[in-house]
């Protein structure tokens, strides 16, 4: 059975993974907002992610949201014992309000994806897609950005 301390090292490890690899992420001062297994959290300040109007960056914003979505998919396999590599295939972006804070994205599986499915075409193609659903959202709940991405996993050899 994992347990919430079993998620949060497997989330704490693939951040420093990121920020050790990803020299964007660093200079985004990414950093871990949560995970339970089926909710990633990444957070961000907004000062090195600032624009010209004095809040966040659109770059940053679906930066951030790609990150945790790959995150996401990524924990999954870990999780489920498989070695892939995982890269986003396309996504969609919705810029809904501006953001005049640090932010934190979510990432979840979209409501038409599962892992069961996922899996099975991987175990039987050596590769899958899977759709995640990434949202920034505001201090009022509602969403200031939104990112639909479809990410492929592939076996490594």
């Amino acid at each position: 059975m994992t347990t919430a301390s079993d998620h949060e090292g497997r989330a704490s490890a693939l951040i420093d993974f990121i920020l050790g690899n990803i020299p964007l992420a660093r200079d985004m001062q990414l950093r871990l907002h949560g995970y339970d297994g089926e909710r990633l959290a990444f957070a961000a300040p907004l000062p090195p992610n600032v624009n010209d109007k004095g809040c966040a960056f659109g770059g940053s914003l679906v930066s951030l949201m790609t990150l945790c979505g790959w995150g996401l998919v990524e924990l999954g396999l870990r999780e489920r014992g498989e070695d892939c590599d995982v890269f986003v295939a396309d996504s969609r972006v919705d810029y809904l309000a501006p953001v005049w804070e640090d932010f934190r994205t979510v990432a979840t599986l979209a409501a038409e994806s599962d892992w069961a499915a996922f899996l099975a075409s991987l175990h039987s193609r050596g590769k899958a897609r899977i759709e995640v659903r990434c949202e920034v959202p505001q201090a009022d709940g509602t969403a200031a950005a939104t990112l639909q991405a479809r990410f492929v996993a592939k076996r490594r050899a």
